[in-house]
């Protein structure tokens, strides 16, 4: 028996398939006689659209990262898919207009007329290896470009079993697929680790006699001419049947690639699935986890093997980790490891963004150099409606320690929530020139309505009405209500503030990222005064001392974001003279020169820490507690003085 798995576009050329590798990998070790190969069509095409179009890196970027809400990447392939070059293209001109450049558009258009032939000669290629079984995986824009692959595969070589799987074919969309597609013979919804080695036991038993399908859990197949899905598992997969990933096919493509010269590759590895947070606290809008929301991990020794066995066979020291949110326990366990590793690894991480100083230390100090970290909002009350469990200063105080620990922070701000007002925004857009210095936010955009969130699973939270999204009308020949269970993404009334204000919003974190480059707020503590140093444009100031005792030892306490009561307790302790009314006025005066960020009637301190003072604070609080653990109590421990 053969078995040939497919990468189609839109996946990323710089990543290996993390889902491939999972599968080629468990197919090895479960039947070592069956000859499994891996094909990464999506650098096949890469290198064609070069070589037939003249078309590179920043075209392909495009359909792989950029287009996604607006499913051009699939359209693409649609004429593959109805073997018409000129299948809706007056629809797709007309629903792109002012929603992508004339430049996007013509190039769509362009690669909407040539992919029939990629399609073909791919198809050609496959069959040619005379392979048993055929499996796609389907991810983001994947699903069209695989649809296409496998209907051509069954018209050259109709004996061959096809197959799709990946997060594109979960719940009511694998079916939908199934059910709308007849050259599909199988769609694996959900994880595939157990139910594919099931599937391939029993086809290749087939030639034994009849074989009984119906055991195997979420599959769909068919029975006759009807399409029948199998009841999911009883269980989710536990770590230890998660394989690590065989990567050689890709790299071994790859090196044969104009690729390479586009990207440095990234090796992805996974620690856990689901999200410990969304298991009691689902994100309102968030539907990324799919129908399978529990938190598993990996255990440390094992996640740390396969990270340390990947970087060494195949050379490579960049890592993005798929993972929803970081494993807490990893902090003492993996990443600690990784910080004395004989080389020095670049990974990229989802965490949450209530994280304390010495635990972005820790990451950084194991290699960490990006994270996503989930803020998607200033306003606490915002916040609050999405369920996420942190503050609107929560999240500024971790833009702060993450530029004074070197560290990369890739966010967005979302609006439209039921229930927000323009006070949730406006006096938080007034205060944005005072983080210029800290990582912007790539955009804001309205919430997009999700298959599997909270919004999509109870209209009553105020998304009632919903119809799937312009894109697959466009993409596919399929009744609504069939669109209905194949989409993920779906149109809805807005709510929450106007597009106006949305793009006030936008205007308002433009300047942000076109001032960051040249913003800078830091402080050096000298224990007897704080220095304060400012580049940012919108404050005229350079620098700034503190010499008032209770004025430094409230500074420091604002390290966490703290309420005017708070600090008049700890100023009055220090000096009698001081109240409410006296904290409120450094407040606003500190406000004005662009030191504090208010919000929700708490404040925090908007200045960087240097390396130095950051790495002696840690090394004192090592000292005093037998381990790494910051105090974040500053104002009550001496502060160490910085030497240059």
């Amino acid at each position: 028996m053969k078995i040939t798995l497919v990468c189609m576009p839109w996946a990323s050329l710089s990543t290996p398939s993390l889902a491939l590798g999972i599968l080629s990998r468990r197919i090895a070790d479960t039947f070592p006689d069956i000859e499994t190969e891996t094909v990464y069509a999506n650098i096949d095409f890469a290198d064609w659209m070069d070589q037939k179009g003249g078309l590179g890196r920043t075209e392909y970027s495009f359909y792989s990262l950029n287009s996604y809400f607006e499913g051009c990447g699939d359209w693409v392939f649609s004429s593959a898919l109805y073997d018409d070059p000129t299948w809706r293209v007056d629809e797709f001109t007309e629903s792109m207009r002012d929603r992508i450049t004339d430049e996007q558009r013509e190039t769509s258009l362009r690669l909407h007329g040539m992919v029939p032939e990629f399609i073909d000669t791919l198809a050609r290629r496959i069959v040619a290896g005379e392979p048993d079984l055929v499996g796609a995986t389907s991810t983001f824009q994947q699903n069209v470009a695989s649809l296409a692959l496998l209907r051509r595969i069954k018209q050259l070589a109709p004996d061959t079993k096809t197959v799709m799987g990946g997060a594109n074919c979960d719940g009511s969309q694998g079916e939908a697929l199934h059910r709308n597609f007849g050259f599909l013979d199988y769609v694996v919804r959900g994880e595939a680790e157990r139910t594919f080695p099931q599937l391939v036991a029993a086809l290749r038993a087939d030639g034994d006699g009849p074989v009984d399908l119906s055991r195997i859990p979420a599959l769909c197949r068919r029975d006759g001419d009807a399409s029948v899905s199998n009841p999911p598992a009883e269980r989710l997969l536990s770590p230890a049947e998660i394989p690590s990933p065989d990567y050689d096919a890709y790299f071994d493509r790859l090196r044969r690639s104009k690729v390479r010269s586009w990207y440095e590759p990234l090796l992805v590895i996974e620690g856990a699935r689901g999200c410990w947070w969304g298991e009691k606290h689902h994100c309102t809008f968030c539907g990324l986890n799919g129908s399978a929301m529990t938190f598993r991990s990996k255990s440390p020794h094992t996640y740390l093997e396969e990270i340390l066995a990947l970087a060494g066979r195949h050379r490579v020291l960049d890592f993005y980790a798929v993972d929803n949110i970081l494993d807490m326990s990893y902090l003492d366990s993996v990443l600690a490891e990784l910080a004395d590793a004989p080389f020095d690894l670049r990974i990229q991480y989802e965490v949450k963004s209530n994280m304390k100083l010495s635990q972005i230390v820790r990451m950084r100090e194991a290699g960490v150099v990006s994270v996503q970290p989930g803020i998607e909002n200033l306003s606490s009350r915002v916040l609050r409606i999405m369920d996420k469990g942190v503050s609107g200063t929560h999240n500024v105080r971790f833009l702060r320690d993450a530029e004074s620990s070197g560290l990369s922070v890739a966010w967005n701000y979302l609006f439209g929530f039921p229930g927000e007002t323009q006070d949730d925004y406006l006096p938080l857009v007034e205060q944005f020139p005072a983080l210029h210095h800290l990582y912007p936010a790539t955009g804001a955009s309205r919430i997009v309505l999700e298959r599997f969130s909270p919004y999509f699973n109870r209209p009553e939270l105020g998304f009632a009405e919903r119809r799937p999204h312009r894109q697959y009308r466009v993409t596919y020949d399929l009744p609504e209500a069939e669109l209905a269970d194949l989409a993920y993404m779906f149109e809805t009334e807005a709510h929450g503030i106007d597009q106006k204000l949305g793009d006030r919003l936008n205007e308002a974190l433009r300047e942000w990222h076109d001032s960051y480059v040249r913003s800078s707020l830091s402080y050096v503590d000298h224990g007897d005064r704080i220095e304060l140093a400012n580049s940012r444009p919108g404050f005229a100031w350079r620098t700034l001392t503190l010499r008032d005792p209770v004025e430094a030892e409230l500074f420091r306490a604002l390290h966490d974001p703290r309420s005017v009561g708070q600090l008049a307790q700890r100023a009055a302790r220090s000096d009698g003279a001081w109240d409410e009314r006296r904290v409120e006025a450094l407040l606003a005066d500190w406000r004005a020169h662009g030191l504090v960020f208010v919000e929700a009637g708490r404040a925090v301190q908007l200045a960087t820490a240097d390396e130095n003072q950051l790495m002696c604070r840690i090394r004192r609080d090592s000292d005093k507690h037998g381990g790494p653990e910051l105090a974040l109590e500053l104002a009550e421990e001496p502060t160490c003085v910085t030497i240059s």
